[in-house]
């Protein structure tokens, strides 16, 4: 069986030597993500043959995420496999996107089913569209940016490390707002937010904050995914402030490094209103994602 490790902060430059040189966009592979939400997942990893691995637990069933690097990949699939006989259970990878599906069905044809879930495909947009808004399909988002400039005292800060109580407490309220406590969904969000912003500089995070007559009205978080991809993971807003949501994302899209020529705003979990907000900015790719598990021979 294969040994697999639990994620630390410790280990962000091993993980993150194979996802930055990947050209997998998928939200899944950020280090932020797979460290903050691993209390959910019991997620842990290993190097196996020169190949990134990855083992959770998902609604209670064993899953693996497809291996990142380069070598003999069938090889390590098999290992995979053995893995997950040796622990009783079929061998599935989740968070599986479509041209990975075409490389497993090329290298084991027939082996795999392969079925998606459009409530966890990823949103992945243009970086310039987001930060610029040219054009007839943003004219929308441009009258409510230069609505909200007219109608505030507003200021956009980095978050940095004395800030970071502001933004919790701003999740504190969001979250007030929304009933966290009574939904499993937002409550586990909650502590993946509040673990990224206790180890915000250790995690290696960018984010920023938007003041309206010097309070906190909004704030954003995210970190790269690979060399040309930026993962934006968080992004909460006090909803009473009319364009909240559209100016933080406008401002903190004008920060993010040139060098990153997408952005992943990650998925929408099928909630009608998070849909439509998501699709409202044009993504230039919508990642699907799918469950691959490997039938017996």
């Amino acid at each position: 069986m294969i040994v697999f490790n639990d994620i630390t902060l410790q280990d962000k430059a091993t993980i993150t030597s194979f996802t930055m040189n990947s050209c997998r966009r998928n939200c899944d592979l950020s280090f932020s993500n797979l460290c903050s939400w691993r209390f959910l997942y019991n997620t842990k990893f290993a190097i196996v043959d020169d190949f990134l691995v990855f083992k959770f637990r998902a609604n209670n069933k064993l899953a693996y995420m497809m291996p990142v690097g380069q070598g003999d990949l069938k090889k390590v699939l098999l290992d995979l496999e053995e893995d997950a006989r040796q622990e009783g259970e079929p061998f599935c990878m989740l968070g599986t996107c479509s041209g990975v599906c075409t490389e497993l069905e090329a290298i084991m044809p027939g082996r795999f089913t392969f079925t998606a879930d459009r409530d966890y495909a990823d949103y992945i947009y243009l970086r310039s569209d987001l930060a610029t808004l040219k054009g007839k399909k943003f004219q929308s988002k441009r009258n409510h940016i230069n609505k909200f400039k007219k109608g505030y005292n507003y200021q956009y800060m980095p978050i940095t490390q004395d800030r970071i109580q502001e933004c919790i407490d701003l999740e504190a309220k969001w979250c007030k707002m929304n009933d966290c406590d009574k939904k499993d969904g937002t409550g586990n969000e909650r502590q993946a937010i509040i673990y990224a912003l206790k180890h915000f500089e250790e995690i290696g995070l960018i984010g920023g904050i938007l003041y309206v007559n010097d309070n906190i009205v909004a704030f954003t978080f995210g970190m790269p995914i690979n060399k040309e991809t930026f993962g934006v993971h968080v992004e909460k807003a006090d909803t009473t402030v009319d364009g909240a949501y559209t100016m933080i994302n406008y401002e903190f899209a004008n920060r993010i490094p040139e060098q990153y020529i997408y952005v992943n705003r990650e998925e929408d979990l099928g909630i009608e209103g998070l849909r439509k907000a998501k699709l409202s900015y044009q993504p230039a790719i919508i990642l699907d994602k799918y469950m691959a598990c490997l039938e017996p021979d």
